[in-house]
């Protein structure tokens, strides 16, 4: 080799010698979390390992690595979620052969590198059915009210490209729910495809119920004060000329002062100021520039409350029974922890037992708390070994939850956790909210459901405009899945110059 060319050599070597230490600690990093994986899922699941695996190693920051690696026209382990160890086994054999030493590694088998990807795509299927021609992505409708009596409306959705229709057990009954499973499958007979079914549980919801303002046109804005009541008529003073009651009063007697309060997904903020018997004062930090009305029915976040709330209420247990009956996946609300999982699989198993063998149940768990966060990979055991099983990305409460601030950042680990663990994602809560609603899309809204071809399913919520939504939306998907998979971009060409 020419002089020149030995310091590089050497640097290489260095380079090599570091991400064989990096693989020696990631495979050690994981075994405390594979063993934790085994006691939830019995027997060790490539999924799972490889899950662990990526946690270890994204326990420390790899830039500066990253760097070193890119120049020499080497992987930058920037992609490497569905495949840790395949990543930087074949990075080792490519700094290997730059050095001139015999890799200490057997480089993987291209079936071995993007088993990941498969294991993600039978996931995929299994828990949403197969995927519709020529996208890789499914698109998930909320039905209103109004489509039990309307089976037209849902064959049109059917037609234009939609893959699972949303039932939000919150609202309705099970006498409408059957009727809309009806259409739905009747919808799926004649487009030759099965739109699966997902229902959505209430959950235990936190909202205003009655509410009482001093001048009854006032609107609540910064610096204002709302009254929380545990019971009883909302009372108001001069002092603090708004108050609500709440669905669950249990709630108010266990705030303490600073705790954070959010209402109506985010659209107002405001800290806990004090506490008395069954009442506690809001005072209100943000707010729309000219305040916000206040309302019954409209939900409240608590995120720094320790809420003690069983996932599954008293309404959840008779519908789960329907549930059971009519759909093929189960929105699984405000889960927080793993032992959420055994307390949904006890019930099911007691009084859910009437379901198809050749149909299993599948289980979504909603991500809308930071307890759900920070619980996703037990949770993801959990699960995986039970039934089909998926994760929804709930933007709407998780960001009143985490802040809106955080919830872009959020949502990006959310996918890479799920993509390391094959676990399918879905990117829900206003997606093409202003299309839906008035027909015209904002810029941001069809940059967002671009980004949203990241996950395996996109969800629509219902609108006037749905319709025209799911149309537009099959188009894109199409169009994106030509240019990304997840993070790594594909090089179709171009046509603009």
């Amino acid at each position: 080799m020419n002089a020149p060319n030995l310091p590089l050599r050497a640097d290489t070597g260095a380079l090599l010698d570091e991400v064989l230490a990096l693989r020696a600690e990631v495979v050690a990093g994981a075994q405390p979390w594979m063993k934790r994986f085994m006691r939830d899922a019995g027997a060790p699941q490539p999924a799972l390992a490889n899950l662990a695996h990526y946690l270890a190693f994204r326990r420390h920051d790899h830039r500066s690595l990253q760097r070193q690696l890119m120049w020499r026209g080497i992987s930058s382990l920037g992609r490497l979620e569905s495949r840790v160890l395949p990543t930087l086994d074949a990075v080792i054999a490519a700094l290997s052969a730059l050095t001139g030493r015999a890799s200490p590694i057997t480089p993987p088998a291209e079936h071995d590198y993007f088993d990941g990807e498969a294991r993600l795509r039978k996931a995929t299927d299994a828990l949403f059915g197969p995927p519709p021609a020529g996208r890789r992505e499914r698109i998930m409708v909320t039905l209103p009210s109004a489509a039990a009596g309307d089976p037209d409306f849902i064959l049109d959705l059917a037609q234009r490209g939609m893959d699972v229709a949303r039932i939000n057990c919150a609202h309705d009954d099970a006498t409408a729910w059957r009727a809309m499973t009806g259409h739905i499958r009747k919808a799926g007979e004649t487009v030759g495809r099965r739109i699966t079914v997902l229902m959505d549980i209430a959950g235990p919801k936190i909202r205003t119920e009655a509410v009482l303002a001093l001048d009854k046109k006032a609107k609540l804005a910064a610096g204002g004060a709302l009254r929380l009541v545990a019971h009883g008529t909302p009372r108001v003073t001069a002092d603090v000329p708004f108050a609500a009651a709440v669905s669950l009063p249990e709630l108010v007697t266990r705030l303490s002062i600073g705790d954070r309060f959010r209402y109506d997904d985010g659209k107002l903020e405001g800290t806990v100021e004090s506490t008395g018997e069954g009442e506690a004062v809001i005072r209100i930090t943000r707010a729309k520039a000219h305040g916000i009305k206040l309302k019954p029915e409209k939900g409240i976040n608590l995120p720094d409350t320790a809420l003690g709330l069983s996932p599954l209420t008293a309404k959840d247990h008779d519908d789960l029974v329907t549930v059971a009956e009519c759909a093929d996946m189960l929105g699984y609300s405000f889960v927080s922890q793993a032992e959420d999982i055994d307390l949904l699989e006890g019930f099911l198993a007691e009084h859910c037992v009437n379901r198809p063998a050749d149909f299993p149940l599948g289980l979504v768990a909603k991500i809308e708390r930071p307890e759900a966060v920070k619980n996703l990979p037990d949770l993801i055991a959990r699960a995986v070994s039970r039934r089909p099983f998926g994760v929804m990305i709930a933007r709407g409460d998780l960001a009143a939850e985490i802040g809106f601030e955080r919830l872009a950042e959020m949502q990006e680990e959310i996918l890479w956790i799920c993509e390391a663990a094959a676990v399918p994602a879905i990117w829900a809560t206003q997606v093409l909210e202003g299309l839906v609603k008035t027909g015209i899309p904002s810029r941001g809204e069809m940059t967002d459901a671009a980004m949203a071809g990241r996950a395996e399913c996109v969800m629509l919520n219902k609108g006037p405009a749905i319709g025209t939504a799911v149309d537009l939306l099959d188009g894109l998907l199409k169009r994106m899945d030509a240019h990304a998979f997840k993070k790594t971009p594909t090089l179709r060409a171009l046509k603009s110059w």
